[in-house]
């Protein structure tokens, strides 16, 4: 296999903003990126190929991670990278945003932009507060999508988002359908869940603009959740959208935890999981975009390893199934694996969590994980900084006969960024 760096050519660049979390306008093709320091970061990289995971720490130019500042732009790249050839484009915050929190119903509106169909949408969605008075600076809050399946800790509010209202994801026909692509248009290129990213960014926009005294939530302590096809969609936010300070992605199989390539390495092995060329076939979880690629995976100059590690120095803690071999066990394990030296590289490996196990349904939150889930919780929206989330990365060893050697896939050196 030819070496990465004697491969990559910049094609194509977009330039980042000097202010803001987001740097581009919705109306444009160009991937929306994080302000930074950078001047520029590529959309797409010409005669790549890596049969292998792509290294995290190595920019499309060739040079290298050796700082904490480079992550930060490595890490503008591979956002850029993501939206151009599998997401979709995710659009910044709209002209005109409004809503409002009456008793337990947050109510949203946005227009003021071109594409589609209707001037403005408006949803809403049900919080739930926990009893008793709020603390001074207000409650942690959970966004489940379709409310989550996880068990939740006393003292957390639970915001309840319908993500299907959104963006539709019956079949592939639901394309184009949904709130966002009435606004946006139904050609907008974006994905379903990064329709699903953009709403809860902008209900968080919302929050930010109601006094903690009305609203009795602390938005510095925010969470995001879901299971199978939302699981896919809280990874997606959590890697997206910065102010959510942990991200709990349950049994998200293909398209979430696990890796394409690998996920296609278990497929060849015998084991009867979803692959890339599948899933495009299935729904509209990722842009029309991605369709050109799925056949041709090492072009990809990303796979799911780096969507997590997005998430970086933010805390992440994903759960798979093994009884469920379709959610691709071996891929979960890992691109999870993977994911986890840019967290260590960061030294912040602590802020994530990785367990693999039966002997439950599909999205059923067994009893056995949920101290591994509360020490989260309570580490990263609690202020509990006792809470012990040191190690928390195991499996069963599940994997229907297929034999893995994680030392094949993740063949860089992890680095010590500061």
């Amino acid at each position: 296999m030819p070496s990465k760096s004697s491969l990559l050519v910049l094609v194509t660049l977009v330039a980042h903003s000097l202010g803001g979390a987001i740097s581009v306008p919705a109306s444009t093709s160009t991937p929306v990126v994080e302000n930074s320091s950078c001047s520029t970061t590529p959309r797409t990289l010409s005669n790549f190929s890596d049969s292998q995971l792509p290294d995290p720490f190595t920019f499309g130019n060739g040079s290298k991670v050796v700082t904490a500042d480079d992550w930060a732009c490595r890490r503008n790249e591979i956002v850029a990278f993501i939206q151009q050839y599998e997401s979709g484009f995710l659009p910044p915050k709209p002209p005109q945003l409004s809503g409002s929190l009456t008793g337990t119903t947050l109510s949203v509106t946005a227009g003021g932009v071109s594409g589609g169909n209707a001037s403005s949408i408006t949803w809403n969605s049900s919080i739930t507060f926990p009893n008793g008075t709020a603390p001074a600076n207000g409650w942690p809050l959970l966004i489940g999508l379709d409310g989550g399946s996880i068990p939740v800790p006393s003292g957390i509010a639970v915001l309840s988002f319908n993500v299907d209202n959104m963006a539709q994801q019956d079949s592939t026909a639901s394309r184009g359908k949904g709130l966002f692509f009435d606004l946006y248009g139904a050609s907008a290129n974006a994905s379903a869940m990064i329709a699903w990213t953009w709403g809860v960014s902008r209900m968080i926009d919302v929050l930010e603009t109601i006094p903690v005294t009305t609203s009795k939530l602390d938005l510095s302590k925010i969470a995001v959740t879901g299971c199978s096809r939302d699981g896919k969609g809280a990874l997606t936010a959590g890697a997206f959208e910065p102010r959510i300070a942990l991200t709990i992605a349950q049994e998200s199989g293909s398209g979430g935890a696990a890796c394409w390539r690998l996920s296609l390495f278990e497929q060849e092995q015998g084991s009867v999981v979803q692959t890339a060329t599948e899933i495009v076939q299935e729904n509209v979880w990722f842009g029309p975009a991605f369709d050109n690629y799925v056949n041709d995976l090492n072009v990809l100059p990303f796979d799911h390893h780096l969507l997590a590690a997005l998430i970086a120095p933010r805390a992440l803690i994903a759960f798979d199934n093994t009884d469920f071999v379709w959610l691709s066990p071996v891929s979960n394990f890992g691109c999870m694996s993977a994911a986890r030296t840019v967290f260590q590289a960061l030294n912040v490996e602590d802020n994530f969590g990785f367990i693999q196990a039966g002997g439950h349904a599909h999205c059923a939150f067994p009893a056995t994980q949920v101290p591994q889930l509360d020490a989260f919780f309570s580490k990263f929206l609690q202020d509990q900084s006792s809470a012990n989330t040191t190690d928390v990365f195991t499996t069963n060893g599940v994997w229907n006969g297929v034999s893995f050697n994680p030392s094949d896939w993740i063949t860089w050196t992890t680095p010590s960024l500061s």
